[in-house]
């Protein structure tokens, strides 16, 4: 659900919105994205899902319980949130317009649900990462060892409903190979960068 605004802050940070299925490979390409350009920042979603193994709090989420998180909604402190499968997902609003007022780039890594909010809301480029096939995406589930079977199998139940939200996206791109799905990623952002005027300093690759 959004929260009520009608625009993104008015800053010199932009906001880029990724989606894809579980296992397409979003989180390794959005750290790979923040290590290179350091005026680029991810945004940690609050959760109510426990932690799972090797998992930080306030690294890879900030984790609460639910009636935390129902407060929160109450209080308007989400850009957006979600109840995916069980549990409820959700971005500060509060850290984000911080990070854009400190001229940071912002990259949420939302589901669909969370996207299709924020679509004609704010000002953001939304990319979806597509995964190379079903059987693939199963298999980098399975190797991830992360899950039970049956979570596995109703995750790729769904995927279906997230690849036809792709088409609504201003980008879409194929992890079939990550190197060059990052180097896709990369001139993305940095095309949005320049089409902005933005200032983008950024670390020199080998």
């Amino acid at each position: 659900m959004l929260s009520n605004i009608s625009q993104s802050p008015s800053n010199d940070g932009l906001i880029f919105i990724i989606s894809a299925p579980a296992g397409a490979g979003k989180t390794t390409l959005v750290q790979k994205l923040v290590q290179e350009f350091p005026n680029v920042v991810q945004s940690i979603s609050t959760t109510t899902r426990p932690p799972r193994q090797g998992e930080i709090p306030g690294i890879h989420y900030h984790f609460v319980n639910e009636a935390d998180f129902l407060t929160a909604v109450k209080n308007g402190e989400f850009l957006e949130y979600v109840k995916l499968y069980e549990y409820y997902y959700g971005t500060s609003l509060k850290w984000m317009t911080n990070q854009q007022k400190e001229g940071k780039h912002v990259v949420l890594v939302i589901d669909t649900q969370g996207a299709k909010q924020l679509m004609g809301k704010i000002s953001a480029t939304f990319i979806f990462i597509l995964p190379p096939s079903l059987k693939v995406l199963r298999e980098r589930l399975i190797r991830r060892n992360t899950e039970e079977s049956s979570a596995i199998e109703k995750r790729l139940a769904i995927v279906k409903d997230e690849l036809k939200a792709a088409s609504l996206y201003d980008y879409q791109l194929t992890n079939d190979d990550l190197d060059d799905a990052y180097d896709i990623l990369r001139s993305i952002v940095i095309a949005e960068m320049y089409k902005n005027r933005a200032k983008f300093p950024r670390i020199e690759r080998d």
